[in-house]
């Protein structure tokens, strides 16, 4: 009878015990939701006198939620005040705008050299700016175009502004026409800066600015070549003429830009300073595989003071890497040496189109660094333009045959 009472008791216990957890458990589990509904505010009210019944049906009364929507001036002027920040650094100042760079277009990478996109066209007003000029006779077009050179950063900046009077394909229709504007530094013409081509219009509006990065030393004996396409409607890209603007010219001291404008030639002519001539033989053996070159003689050689002495140095390279360097004899005082000395070098018959032959005339003073009076450079289409590809051509041509020819000096 003991035993079944200390059961009793213990079972007690035990149910006590129990209760009272789940009774602690509750109030936590209510006191937490009672806390989390506290951090909202009450959207529908708990008091009856929101709530009634109309028709049988229990009606809320809810409660109105402040909202104002923006009007178009305020939208206008956060947006004004957004796109005004963007271009603010942190210290208060101005920074430069994100380049629109990221869209390529078509050209030959140039290393320093890139395009800067769109342009103020305020910035570039043309002074006593004629449209409607007197057209002359056989006339292709007119270029305009801006030049600015920072010699501490020795940048050319180059602006294309417009062209005008520009060849129509269909006689009477002035929107037959797509052109579109290259950008060559001579004499590397292998390589250009392209312009974005405009739609049906004999009177495009570029208003793209270059980079192209050149120090100046070498800016003097640069030409900046302007070359103006069509394109057909078979996606042919037809030259309609070229400006040449020396860059001698430009005053480089003053960092100052100027508005320039040239009418198109069909043809010009390149050369980027009389410097002079030099006479050159070619000979190449495919059974051999040697390449002869005769460094025969020089004419009118301009000098900075007087007559100096000179060597001429040949490289042969295949692509851009020199294979083999060659020297002539230093000659004494004049402007016209006669060198007539031939160098026999080894060139693979499967590297004839990877390769080229520079020849450099070379200003010779004891006790000071030799400088470079001028240089041609002969090879295939991946080096050399005009006459010099010619020359090159036509040794391939005519294996074992000798061709000479005179080379200006650029």
């Amino acid at each position: 009878m003991s035993v079944s009472y200390d059961v009793v008791i213990v079972g007690v216990v035990c149910g006590v015990v129990t209760a009272s957890v789940v009774v602690v458990l509750i109030w936590i589990y209510c006191n937490r939701k009672r806390k989390r509904q506290s951090s909202y505010e009450q959207i529908l009210p708990d008091g009856k006198q929101n709530m009634h019944i109309e028709n049988g049906t229990l009606v809320v009364n809810m409660k109105q939620i402040p909202f104002t929507v923006p009007t178009q001036a305020t939208l206008t002027r956060r947006m004004e005040r957004g796109s005004s920040e963007e271009f603010r650094s942190q210290s208060g100042g101005l920074s430069e705008p994100t380049s629109p760079l990221n869209v390529k277009r078509p050209s030959v990478e140039i290393p320093g050299a890139y395009a800067l996109g769109s342009i103020d066209p305020s910035l570039y007003k043309i002074v006593d700016e004629d449209d409607d000029y007197e057209i002359p006779l056989d006339h292709i077009g007119r270029v305009w175009f801006a030049v600015e050179y920072e010699r501490e950063t020795e940048k050319l900046l180059v602006t294309l502004m417009k062209a005008k009077n520009l060849p129509t394909r269909q006689y009477g229709n002035n929107s037959s026409c797509d052109p579109f504007i290259r950008l060559y530094l001579m004499p590397d013409e292998r390589r250009y800066l392209q312009s974005k081509f405009k739609k049906k219009t004999c009177n495009p509006k570029f208003e793209e600015s270059f980079v192209f990065q050149v120090s100046y030393r070498s800016l003097q004996d640069r030409v900046l070549k302007i070359t103006v396409y069509d394109v057909d409607r078979h996606r042919r890209h037809n030259v309609i003429g070229h400006a040449l603007y020396p860059l001698k010219d430009h005053g480089a001291e003053s960092n100052e830009r100027l508005v320039i404008w040239r009418d198109l030639e069909r043809e010009v002519t390149e050369s980027t300073a009389d410097k002079g001539e030099l006479l050159v033989a070619l000979c190449y053996n495919n059974h051999l595989e040697r390449l002869t070159v005769g460094v025969l003689e020089a004419r009118d050689l301009k000098y900075e003071n007087q007559p100096s002495d000179t060597y001429v140095k040949v490289c042969v390279l295949v692509q851009n890497k020199v294979l083999k360097t060659k020297k002539t004899e230093v000659l004494k005082k004049t402007d016209s040496p006669n060198y007539n000395e031939s160098f026999t070098l080894k060139l693979p018959v499967t590297s004839l189109d990877a390769a080229s032959l520079s020849l450099t005339i070379m200003q010779h003073s004891s006790g000071h660094k030799d400088k470079i009076i001028g240089r041609v450079i002969l090879g295939s289409f991946m080096f050399a333009r005009g006459k010099e590809l010619d020359h090159w051509n036509e040794m391939v041509a005519n294996q074992r045959d000798q061709v000479t020819q005179w080379h200006g000096l650029v």
